[in-house]
């Protein structure tokens, strides 16, 4: 498939799935006679893998860092796993942080809220 089949697939930009590419966050992409990416299935569920890091909010350097580790050549042996392994872990961590975050800032929304509807209630009723 080309690039703008892989990017409705992936939820990835064009110039995004260029950039991945060029910074190395890609396998080799295979190119036709006019030099034009063919991606395959393996491929958009890498880019798949990308977007949906980067939806959690995993900063770029360690989604590279991740996908550096994912395609080196020794990628199956424990240290390298253990790499991606503690970046995934590390990064778990961060978003519970976050959502105890979001969760205190919507309890803190819900009594605004309720103040208000109920000052409402008592000024309309």
């Amino acid at each position: 498939m080309r690039i703008n089949e892989a990017s409705a697939r992936s939820g990835l930009t064009q110039d995004t799935i260029r950039f991945y590419e060029k910074s190395g966050m890609l396998a080799p992409i295979r190119r036709d006679a006019r030099g034009w990416r063919v991606f395959n299935a393996d491929d958009v569920n890498w880019l798949t893998t990308l977007e949906r890091l980067r939806a959690t909010g995993m900063p770029l350097d360690d989604v590279k860092r991740f996908a550096l580790s994912a395609h080196a050549s020794n990628r199956e042996a424990p240290e390298e796993r253990a790499k991606r392994l503690a970046l995934l872990e590390k990064h778990a961590i961060t978003l519970a942080h976050r959502q105890a975050e979001l969760e205190a800032c919507k309890h803190f929304l819900d009594h605004k809220i309720n103040i208000y509807r109920t000052s409402l209630e008592v000024t309309h009723g």
